[in-house]
């Protein structure tokens, strides 16, 4: 088993060190709540709500958006030119270090 260590700060700016497995094909939102960070997932990790909604802090490279990640975060709130969703990255060992920040809620 391998775990990669992610940083996630909160929406009250409280930093969360988290240790995220690359072996269980989980993504970023599952991530968060898996640790009980207010990340609300409405639809289930299919890129139809933006609640997952982050904006990526470290200089990870993490590939273009998909269709439907761009779609849903064209209709969003709060959306930044670092902006992601968390279901649509993948817990890689790649992501090693990587630091995020959850999108105010709207």
């Amino acid at each position: 088993m391998s775990d990669v260590n992610i940083t996630i700060i909160d929406r009250e700016g409280k930093e969360h060190k988290v240790l995220a497995p690359t072996d269980m094909n989980m993504n970023l939102m599952e991530v968060c709540k898996a640790y009980d960070l207010p990340v609300q997932a409405v639809c289930g990790g299919m890129a139809m709500c933006a609640t997952c909604q982050c904006y990526i802090i470290s200089d990870h490279v993490l590939g273009e958006r998909n269709d439907d990640e761009q779609a849903m975060l064209w209709e969003a709130y709060n959306v930044k030119e670092n902006s992601r969703l968390g279901c649509q990255i993948p817990i890689t060992e790649t992501l090693e270090g990587l630091i995020i920040e959850l999108a105010p809620e709207e």
